[in-house]
């Protein structure tokens, strides 16, 4: 099961998407390459995957930056990057992959 933050359900335009290195899905793994599109910049990071128990958290990190951001569930194929330090245990993968994401709320440039 992979844990979601509940989001508002207020429709909001995406200011990015999330998407695989070769622009298209990509594997919920430990260090998975993983860019945020926004228009004509692309902000190069690294997928973390984290277990408590049954519940996984996959945080968005991008490269030479200390924040990461939690992938909270936004609807089907969204996501919003939340600001949060981890919770539960670093592990090598978590529950498959993900299309391309639509990001509802995108981290400060």
């Amino acid at each position: 099961m992979l844990r979601a933050v509940a989001a508002s359900s207020a429709e909001a335009a995406p200011c990015g998407t999330l998407e695989g290195a070769a622009g298209n899905s990509f594997a919920l793994r430990e260090g998975e390459s993983v860019n945020l599109q926004r228009g004509d910049e692309t902000v190069h990071g690294a997928l973390h995957v984290y277990r408590d128990d049954a519940v996984y958290r996959v945080y968005w990190q991008p490269d030479g930056r200390p924040e990461q951001y939690v992938l909270a569930n936004a609807g089907e194929n969204s996501v919003r990057l939340v600001a949060t330090p981890p919770r539960g245990s670093k592990v090598d993968a978590g529950p498959g992959t993900l299309p391309s994401q639509s990001v509802l709320s995108c981290p400060a440039s």
